[in-house]
């Protein structure tokens, strides 16, 4: 099983292969075959917030596509059906007040993982970390799960 990384940098993009043999034992849906092409697709949704062009979200979102998002704390909120996820997504790609900077995106199989840090402002106290969990199924998402980095309790 070979799972695929890119790291993005501000002059290059960078896709290394990962070899993981237990991956493979634990998913049934990870084949090795699907990772390049979810990585794509993976690909093509972060441009989408990266450029602010809710229109390149179209094809990327399955009808029975869910997504968790991680607001309001401690469930978050979600979103079933492709016509709720994408009002969402594409309001968020429109919005130019925050940008997302990706930090790692990894592809197994049809499923991926997205770190990356939201900024909506120009220090680090502007902005929050986190992690979005992706299946794809037939060259679209079907699912995201949607996780913060928070203080811990007390802080």
């Amino acid at each position: 099983m070979r799972a695929f990384r890119v790291q993005l940098s501000k002059t290059r993009h960078v896709v290394r292969r990962i070899n993981n043999g237990t991956l493979n034992q634990n998913y049934d849906d990870m084949n090795q075959d699907s990772s390049p092409k979810t990585l794509a697709l993976m690909q093509r949704f972060n441009g989408a917030f990266s450029q602010h062009d809710p229109e390149a979200l179209i094809d990327l979102i399955a009808p029975d596509c869910v997504m968790d998002h991680p607001s309001p704390p401690p469930n978050g909120t979600r979103y079933v059906g492709r016509a709720a996820c994408l009002a969402f997504w594409q309001d968020l790609a429109r919005d130019r007040s925050g940008r997302f900077e990706i930090e790692d995106t990894v592809a197994m199989g049809e499923r991926g993982f997205i770190l990356w840090r939201y900024c909506w402002g120009s220090s680090e106290a502007e902005s929050v970390r986190g992690v979005n969990i992706v299946r794809v199924r037939d060259g679209q998402i079907v699912e995201a799960l949607g996780y913060l980095k928070a203080p811990a309790v007390g802080e």
